[in-house]
């Protein structure tokens, strides 16, 4: 089955090239409305900060590993 909407995903093109390990590894969840998007595997912050747009952002030490977008389908 061909996509459709090969567009839209062209557009992340630009954010993992610019991502901070040029790798990105998403995942949406629908009954939270959450979208976890990890620069890193395995993951594991030490901490994280709950930025005024409802994103989590979760470092290990000074590195951003990771985003969590809630309220993502609003967005």
């Amino acid at each position: 089955m061909a996509m459709t909407n090969v567009a839209e995903y062209l557009k992340l093109t630009a954010a993992v090239k610019d991502s901070p390990s040029g790798y990105l590894w998403s995942s949406y969840d629908a009954e939270a409305d959450t979208l976890y998007v990890n620069f890193k595997k395995p993951s594991v912050a030490t901490d994280s900060e709950l930025t005024d747009d409802d994103v989590i952002v979760r470092y290990q030490g000074d590195e951003v590993i990771g985003l969590t977008i809630l309220h993502a389908s609003r967005r």
